[in-house]
């Protein structure tokens, strides 16, 4: 069981890394989203192009839009936790039925 806990800290770790080193490594360089490279290529292609569908509802900044996106984010992270715990805690109380 410790072995496996040590293969999990050095996988997180390793994720870290990844994550980490573009951000330090690329100075002055933009992550834009795949919206903004799709709409730039269409433009290349098509100047005169207009889309024939509009979002219903524009967030007030580029503040807001980052709230929504990390709020989503914390959902979806808090789904997959929660479903992660039963699982846990499901094979738990199983095995401890099994033993009485």
């Amino acid at each position: 069981m410790k072995k496996n806990g040590l293969i999990i800290v050095v996988l997180l770790l390793l994720c870290a890394v990844i994550v980490c080193v573009p951000l330090l490594t690329i100075k002055d360089s933009e992550f834009g989203g795949a919206d903004g490279q799709a709409e730039e290529a269409i433009t290349a292609i098509d100047p005169d192009y207009e889309p024939w569908a509009s979002s219903i509802l524009e967030p007030p900044g580029g503040e807001t839009e980052s709230l929504l996106f990390a709020l989503q984010a914390a959902i979806g992270a808090g789904v997959v936790c929660f479903g992660l715990g039963y699982l846990v805690a499901r094979r738990k109380y199983r095995s401890a039925g099994q033993t009485e």
